[in-house]
């Protein structure tokens, strides 16, 4: 998803250059392109984000047909809401009946006319944006603003099984505010939210990369989902977040820990097998948070730590 002041993205699916080009030439001026010669690579395109707002696709390709590329990408949770427009020489009305039962929200015969595509193209990246503001709204938790449980429950499945599919570590960081309650008895619960927003920002910010996800896992609780991360690269982003949010340096008179907010937190990594679920890592994340917690708080620990929490 974008936001609404940057140009859409536009992924262009052809194995001739010379419609590639074309296409690109028209659609530039306004838009991000990204183009792939056949299938396979547009499915590699579609595994990193951010993910294009629209996607023109031939029918005839290759190895694998417009038609099957589209049924995939529509099959693929995290790629399903993509709008598909078909641009190709097949006119037959067989043909479109074809490409709108695979997923397509438009067909564009060759040869076309400039004016029209880019008039239908505007169309359906404006319906798409509509639908990522309604998205984000489903998937936003209401009081911080980053990610919600729903969204941190979808995207560890979908991360985890692309981590099994392609042999990468994925991370997992577990955090908790210190004494939260004692934090909201004393100062209220307005300042409490106030103090949850600001906790939830920085950790957001601390992790600049688009692949990873900070999420509020409910209550003071949050999960980080770092995809495609070893050990240390997880406890380089552990201790980003710590310092950032010791650096907020919001006042908290009743805490055990210090005078200042801190936060603990539990990191697990993992480089799944089939035979795993991805309620492995969130156990071994929240045994590292415990640990954490009971072993002084206002720090990290990393499962691997501690030879008893491995699974």
């Amino acid at each position: 998803m974008h936001t609404n002041q940057e140009p859409a993205k536009i992924l262009i699916v052809d194995d001739e250059k010379v419609n590639i080009d074309i296409l690109v030439g028209l659609l530039k001026p306004n838009y991000r392109i990204v183009a792939a010669k056949d299938g396979e690579q547009a499915l590699k395109r579609l595994e990193k984000s951010p993910l294009p707002d629209l996607i023109l696709l031939d029918v005839m390709m290759p190895g694998m047909d417009g038609y099957t590329l589209c049924k995939k990408i529509k099959a693929n949770s995290e790629t399903s809401e993509i709008p598909i427009i078909f641009i190709t020489g097949r006119t037959d009305e067989q043909d479109e009946a074809k490409g709108f039962a695979a997923g397509a929200v438009d067909y564009i015969a060759k040869p076309f006319s400039p004016l029209i595509a880019l008039a239908r193209v505007k169309t359906h990246i404006e319906l798409k944006r509509r639908g990522d503001i309604l998205e984000r709204i489903a998937t936003s938790d209401g009081l911080t603003g980053i990610a919600n449980r729903r969204r941190f429950d979808s995207f560890l499945s979908h991360e985890w099984e692309r981590s099994v599919r392609y042999c990468n570590s994925i991370s997992l960081i577990m955090i908790d505010i210190d004494f939260f309650k004692l934090y909201n008895d004393h100062y209220g619960h307005a300042e409490g939210d106030s103090c949850l927003t600001s906790v939830a920002q920085t950790i957001s910010m601390a992790m600049p990369r688009s692949v990873d996800l900070a999420a509020r896992y409910g209550g003071e609780e949050f999960g980080c989902i770092l995809p495609e991360t070893d050990k240390e690269g997880a406890l380089r982003v552990g201790e980003r977040i710590l310092i950032a949010v010791r650096a907020l340096d919001i006042p908290h008179a009743t805490s055990n820990v210090g005078d200042h907010v801190t936060i603990s937190m539990g990191i697990a990594t993992i480089k799944p097998t089939p035979k795993q679920v991805s309620l492995q890592l969130v156990e071994m994340a929240d045994s590292a948070l415990y640990h954490a917690k009971r072993s002084g708080r206002n720090q990290k620990i990393h499962c691997d730590d501690r030879p008893d929490m491995l699974l």
